[in-house]
């Protein structure tokens, strides 16, 4: 039967990649899938519903269901009819995994307004719309006396934790998705519903040349970088057994999970009194060498 046995769940992004392995491994666990994807090309360029039909297909052809949804996340609309999708085919939502995205890498002084706009637009408010209308969801069952499970799964990235260079604008939707994170853990508790992200590393058509050269280890079989390393533990948050975990952001690559710890109070000098600009420098030479030095900005 599976640890998502009679779940229904949602994975953006579903047609290739990560997304894609999520939504067949939500589908071998006994989960009803809804697999979203524009069929965009890793710029974000051009559309086609063939992609999620195809994930469809192969859920189907393993005993699975699922239906397929070509909605734009980034559309309050589109996102709208996306939960929709879920609630008519299947009567419910259980599982939100926001995991669509593209790519516009540039230099900071090479980035054009539009390739900030795009990115941010599908990655940070591709997020939040759907959590938006799913959490409105689960809120109203909630009020209305039902026992609520809701999961959600975000998808920040190493980029938004540690940032990357030439990746200004996606580093920072993905550093907004962690937040983000939190900040919906902490409100929507109340209603049943926990809040996760990942920040996972796999071979995908965004990270195919950096991840080029990581294969399979020839002795066991095993490839570090294949996405579907990422889905076991996509597919555990998604389940009931995660009821306990909530608000956190994991790293994944390969076997590995590790649990990210963000931005905490550090060092602190109080000096009781307003500062003179003079005296600033001293304090934060004896703040900076109190405190361990940040994690090194990826690519440098």
């Amino acid at each position: 039967m599976g640890i998502c046995a009679g779940r229904v769940v949602i994975v953006t992004g579903a047609g290739r990649g990560i997304g894609r392995e999520h939504a067949l491994e939500f589908a071998r666990q006994g989960a009803r899938v809804v697999a979203n994807d524009l069929g965009t090309g890793p710029d974000g360029d051009g559309r086609s519903g063939g992609p999620a039909l195809s994930v469809v297909a192969e859920i189907e052809e393993l005993g699975g269901q699922a239906v397929a949804s070509s909605d734009d996340v980034s559309d309050w609309d589109g996102a709208a009819r996306l939960v929709k999708t879920a609630i008519s085919a299947y009567g419910r939502l259980d599982v939100l995994v926001n995991n669509a995205g593209f790519l516009r890498d540039r230099m900071l002084v090479s980035m054009t307004e539009q390739d900030w706009d795009d990115v941010v637009r599908v990655h940070l408010k591709g997020h939040f719309l759907p959590l938006r209308h799913a959490a409105a969801y689960w809120r109203e069952r909630s009020k209305a006396g039902d026992q609520v499970a809701g999961r959600v799964i975000n998808t920040s990235s190493g980029a938004g934790l540690m940032g990357s260079l030439g990746q200004g604008n996606y580093a920072a939707a993905k550093a907004g998705i962690a937040a983000l994170t939190q900040v919906a853990a902490a409100e929507l508790a109340r209603y049943g519903v926990t809040v996760n992200a990942i920040a996972p590393a796999a071979r995908t058509r965004m990270t195919e040349e950096v991840f080029a050269t990581a294969m399979a280890r020839p002795e066991t079989g095993f490839d570090p970088m294949h996405p579907a390393n990422v889905a076991p533990l996509v597919v555990w948050l998604g389940s009931p057994e995660s009821a306990h975990v909530t608000g956190r952001v994991f790293e994944v690559e390969g076997g590995a999970i590790s649990l990210a710890t963000g931005w905490r109070h550090g060092p602190r000098v109080d000096r009781g009194a307003r500062w003179d600009p003079a005296e600033v420098g001293a304090a934060i030479t004896t703040l900076l060498d109190s405190a361990p030095p940040p994690e090194p900005v990826y690519g440098t």
